[in-house]
C-alpha cells in the first residue's frame, strides 16, 4: 500500500503535468518501470509490453487534461490502461497465432500480479544499481536475449569478458537479493 508521502507525490506531479505537459516525464520516470512489468506479466512477451507501456504512457499523456485526482495511487489509473492494452494486443496477436500457440488462459488473482510486478520492479531496481558494465550485459542477456557472442560485439569485450561480467553482476544480484528477503 502507498504512504500518504506517496500520494501527495503523486498529486503533486499530476498537476504540475497538467499546468506544463513538459512535466510528463517526471509521472514517466517514476512509473515506466512498474508499467511495463505489469505489462509483461499479463502478456508474457517482451515486444508486446513494450508496445503496451509505450501505448499506455501516450493514452496517459493524451488524456492527462481530464484527469481528476481522487486519492488514489496514480499507478491504478496506468495499469487500467496498460490493462486494456494489453488485452488489446493480445487480442490482435491471438488472430495470427495458431491454436496450439495459444497460451494456458488461467486467470491470475489481482494480488499475485500486484506481487509479481512489484518483484519485478524491485529486481529492475537492482539492476539499475549494478556497474555499467555489468548493467549493459545483464540487460542484453536477458532483457533481449542476445547470445554471448553477440554482447561481445556490441560492448567491445572478448566472449570472456562478457562471461565474467555476467557472473559477477549475478552474484551481485544474489546477494543484494538476498539482503531484501
Amino acid at each position: 500500500m502507498l504512504s500518504a508521502k506517496d500520494l501527495a507525490t503523486d498529486r503533486r506531479l499530476i498537476e504540475r503535468a497538467q499546468r506544463d505537459r513538459r512535466r510528463f516525464v517526471q509521472i514517466y520516470e517514476r512509473y515506466v518501470d512498474r508499467v511495463y512489468a505489469f505489462a509483461l506479466t499479463r502478456t508474457r512477451d517482451r515486444e508486446l509490453a513494450q508496445d503496451v507501456t509505450q501505448e499506455t504512457f501516450r493514452i496517459a499523456f493524451e488524456h492527462l487534461p481530464q484527469f481528476e485526482w481522487r486519492g488514489v495511487p496514480l499507478s491504478g489509473w496506468l495499469f487500467r490502461i496498460a490493462l486494456r492494452e494489453a488485452i488489446d494486443a493480445q487480442k490482435v496477436a491471438a488472430r495470427t497465432k495458431q491454436l496450439d500457440e495459444l497460451p494456458d488462459e488461467s486467470p491470475d488473482s489481482w494480488e499475485a500480479l500486484f506481487i509479481e510486478v512489484e518483484e519485478r520492479v524491485d529486481l529492475f531496481d537492482l539492476i539499475k544499481g549494478l556497474p555499467r558494465d555489468q548493467r549493459r550485459v545483464i540487460e542484453l542477456r536477458f532483457g533481449q536475449g542476445r547470445r554471448v557472442k553477440d554482447i561481445a560485439l556490441v560492448v567491445g569485450r572478448t566472449e570472456g569478458a562478457v562471461k565474467q561480467l555476467q557472473f559477477r553482476a549475478l552474484a551481485s544480484l544474489r546477494v543484494r537479493l538476498g539482503r531484501m528477503k
